[in-house]
C-alpha cells in the first residue's frame, strides 16, 4: 500500500489512467487503418493506370499503301505499331520509312525515322529523331522532326533544318515547308555553304 494513499483511491487512479489510454489507442488504429486505405487507394490507382495505358493491339512488320484514285501515293512501312486504349493516335516506337511516288509511279522521295507517330483524327503523321529524307533531284533533308500533313499533301517542321543540296552546297533553316514529292521547298532565316563552280565566272 502507498503512502498517502487508500485502496479506493489506488482503483480509482488505475481506472482513470485506464480511460485515458483507450481513446490514444483507438485514435492511433483509426490512424493506421486509414493510411492503410489510403496506401491501397493509391495502389489502385497505380495498377488502373496502368491497365488504361496498355496497349490493345501490336503490329509486327506494317506495311502500308496510300492511294489515291487508283494510283499508289506513298508506301509506309514500320517494324512495330503499338495502339492504346486511352490515346487517339498509333505509335512505331522503332522506325518507319516513307517512299512516295509520282503520277508514273516512280519514286521520287524517301523518309527514314527513329520514331513515328500516327494521329487518328487529323490524317498526320510525325517522323521524330534523326529524319533523313531525300528527294529525286538528289537533295538530303536532315532534322529532329518532320510532318507529314495528309490532308494539306504537305511536310513541314518548326524544327532546325539542314539541306545537302546535289552541288555539295549546305544550307541551314529554322523551320521547312514541302510538298509531298521533297522538290519543292521552302525555309526561313537559311544560312549555308554554297559551292560555286570554278567556271562560273568564265
Amino acid at each position: 500500500m502507498i503512502p498517502g494513499f487508500k485502496n479506493t483511491d489506488l482503483i480509482k487512479l488505475t481506472l482513470n489512467y485506464a480511460g485515458a489510454k483507450w481513446p490514444m489507442l483507438v485514435l492511433m488504429v483509426g490512424m493506421l487503418l486509414l493510411s492503410a486505405c489510403e496506401n491501397d487507394l493509391k495502389a489502385i490507382q497505380k495498377i488502373s493506370a496502368q491497365e488504361v495505358s496498355k496497349p490493345i493491339s501490336t503490329t509486327t512488320g506494317l506495311d502500308v499503301i496510300y492511294s489515291d484514285n487508283a494510283l499508289v501515293k506513298a508506301h509506309l512501312t514500320a517494324p512495330l505499331l503499338i495502339e492504346y486504349t486511352d490515346k487517339l493516335y498509333r505509335e512505331m516506337p522503332k522506325g518507319l520509312r516513307i517512299i512516295s511516288y509520282d503520277a508514273k509511279q516512280q519514286k521520287e522521295s524517301e523518309i527514314v525515322a527513329d520514331y513515328g507517330l500516327q494521329r487518328e483524327n487529323d490524317n498526320v503523321i510525325e517522323l521524330r529523331k534523326n529524319v533523313v529524307a531525300t528527294n529525286e533531284k538528289g537533295e538530303t533533308f536532315k532534322s529532329d522532326e518532320l510532318i507529314w500533313d495528309q490532308n494539306k499533301k504537305e511536310y513541314h517542321s518548326d524544327k532546325a533544318v539542314q539541306i545537302l543540296l546535289a552541288d555539295g552546297s549546305i544550307m541551314n533553316g529554322t523551320n521547312f515547308k514541302s510538298d509531298e514529292s521533297m522538290s519543292h521547298w521552302t525555309m526561313d532565316n537559311s544560312t549555308g555553304q554554297i559551292t560555286v563552280s570554278q567556271n562560273a565566272g568564265q
